[in-house]
């Protein structure tokens, strides 16, 4: 059997290895595609990283540290780059983008773990402190990248704090274009600043894999035409495997996670996975978690008769916000009505883009 590595190699495509692998050839001799070089570059606010020193900066951390300022661009060469990125609040309207133009190609990954001791001794990680790649500015953008973190459960059976975030994003207006987002659990951490930082966030052609809890968080997010994949678990003798998503919407927030125009497939055998739980955090027991999903495709890997879950005691998902609309597919058939709260057209009409991202197009 492949370990996890190998799975998500195998899954972001041949042409990137994610714990050893090398750039794709075709890339060699033009690291940087249309986006020029560091000898013809497109403009002062550009800079370029490469793994193989053809760019200014060979991590891109350090293309990070030198991007100061408002309006920069990061051009990523192919490559994987085994790194830990943390971008600062104050590096605004920030632009990373994967200069292949096909997200599996470029590749930041790393392999934290919420219970990895911390090297000088302090404790752990934590779930945010695993994150391989935190992005805290507003109005960053990405676009053809993926963001991993290939922690594996079997390496560590020892460990309880299993959550391995592949990216923790915190900014208001931020947007991923064909992104694509690998991991276990916690996945894709949509997150926000503060309680009352309602940070709007916009994901337009992803993919997210994962199994427990994978795209969490109280950001006011849009998943628009996104695919999410959830992984089978060998080390669970049944179901559930795990859950898609886990809102923890501040209680004074309007608007939580919006999937629409999206699917959900799933590697693991039919009805092995719920499509969400509430998570109200210890941090916020005022939180109302909200979830909606429309006009999506629900693979047969969603548990029909029970599709949502309850994380805690005392906050039990019918409680909170959560509804469907207009979903196909087998993992949409609504087979016990109370366990499926569905949208009027009336009500569905204030469940858009427009509504969650106001002023904003991304």
């Amino acid at each position: 059997m492949p370990t996890r590595r190998t799975a998500l190699a195998l899954l972001a495509g041949s042409a990137t290895a994610l714990a050893l692998g090398t750039a794709p050839a075709r890339a060699h001799a033009r690291p940087f595609g249309r986006y020029g070089s560091p000898a013809r570059r497109l403009d002062r606010a550009t800079l370029y990283v490469d793994a193989r020193g053809r760019g200014d900066h060979t991590t891109v951390q350090a293309a990070v540290d030198a991007a100061t300022g408002t309006g920069r661009t990061l051009v990523i060469a192919p490559g994987t780059y085994r790194e830990t990125v943390d971008i600062p609040a104050d590096r605004t309207g920030l632009t990373l983008v994967g200069a292949s133009g096909d997200p599996r190609d470029t590749v930041i990954v790393y392999d934290h773990a919420n219970g990895t001791p911390r090297p000088d001794g302090s404790g752990t990680y934590g779930t945010s402190g695993s994150a391989t790649v935190t992005a805290r500015p507003a109005g960053l953008t990405a676009r053809a990248l993926t963001f991993a973190n290939d922690w594996l459960r079997a390496d560590h059976p020892d460990y309880t704090g299993t959550q391995a975030v592949a990216i923790k994003v915190t900014g208001d207006r931020s947007a991923f274009h064909d992104c694509r987002f690998l991991g276990h659990q916690d996945t894709l951490y949509a997150d926000s600043a503060s309680l009352t930082d309602f940070a709007r966030q916009y994901y337009r052609d992803c993919y997210v894999e994962g199994d427990v809890d994978f795209v969490f968080g109280r950001a006011s997010a849009v998943l628009d035409r996104c695919h999410f994949r959830t992984l089978a678990r060998t080390d669970l003798a049944g179901p559930p495997h795990g859950f898609v998503f886990a809102p923890s919407t501040a209680g004074a927030d309007p608007h939580g996670f919006l999937v629409l125009r999206s699917r959900v497939t799933s590697t693991a055998p039919d009805g092995y996975f719920k499509l969400a739980r509430p998570w109200v955090p210890s941090s916020d027991l005022t939180a109302h978690p909200m979830l909606t999903v429309r006009d999506s495709h629900l693979g047969a890997g969603i548990d029909t008769d029970e599709p949502y879950g309850t994380m805690s005691a005392g906050f039990p998902w019918q409680d909170q916000r959560f509804a469907e609309y207009r979903n196909t597919g087998p993992g949409a058939r609504v087979t016990v009505p109370a366990n499926r709260p569905q949208l009027t057209a009336s009500e569905a009409r204030e469940h858009t883009p427009a509504a969650w991202l106001g002023d904003w197009k991304p």
